[in-house]
């Protein structure tokens, strides 16, 4: 059976880096760009018009305090230009969401920026998902739960190199969310309960790195409180 060709796609962000002449995308958003381009040159033939192909990424360091990056730097912005490079526009339509700041905002602010309005998604009609392998099950995850779309209506683009698979952190990323965003379905509760659980992850973070003789006790936060 032939698998399905995605009717758009969805690609997602793996941060910038400031450089001497400026930002940059780090490899593994580049890789994710390049993945894009590689996925629309093989199947350029099955679209009736350019295919739609969302670059999505924001300023994933604005959670830290870091300093916004200028007008047309962040990854969106970097991203699109990347596609450029690549020949990219002659395929597809290319739309870019610049505000996100985590793999939730860039399913949001895609849905609230109308990015894939007009679209209808199904197991013939697919939804593809640029990302590297490790990160697609919690993007799966998310899509569900924003976009209200079954697992056969989302088709995996799995991205090689750039990026080596964060192993533990991602695991533990992946359980938080199921936990943390568990019963929530609307925009405000997923992002009011996103930062209960980014503030869980970096306090579990900060315990982790701690030499063992500092470390004197953990106490769970609740999940349940104030979300």
């Amino acid at each position: 059976m032939t698998a399905p060709t995605a009717t758009a796609l969805l690609v997602f962000g793996r941060g910038v880096t400031r450089t001497a002449g400026g930002w940059t995308l780090t490899p593994g958003g580049a890789a994710r760009v390049r993945a894009a381009a590689g996925y629309v040159e093989r199947h350029r033939g099955a679209w009736p018009r350019a295919v739609p192909v969302v670059l999505s990424g924001g300023w994933a360091e604005a959670c830290e305090g870091a300093p916004e990056p200028p007008a047309g730097s962040r990854e969106g912005d970097l991203m699109l230009a990347e596609a450029r490079s690549l020949g990219l526009d002659r395929w597809a339509e290319l739309r870019t969401e610049t505000r996100s700041r985590s793999t939730l905002e860039n399913l949001l602010h895609t849905v609230e920026d109308g990015l894939l309005s007009g679209y209808a998604f199904d197991a013939a009609r697919p939804l593809g998902l640029v990302s590297h392998p490790w990160h697609l099950p919690r993007i799966r995850y998310l899509a569900g739960k924003v976009l209200g779309l079954p697992g056969s209506a989302l088709l995996d683009v799995p991205v090689t190199g750039g990026a080596a698979d964060p192993a533990g952190a991602e695991r533990l990323a992946r359980a938080a969310v199921r936990i943390f965003l568990a019963g929530a379905r609307d925009a405000a509760a997923l992002r009011r309960r996103e930062r209960h659980m980014v503030a869980w992850l970096r306090r579990t973070d900060r315990l982790r790195r701690r030499p063992p003789d500092e470390v004197t006790s953990v106490t769970r936060p609740e999940i349940g409180s104030r979300v």
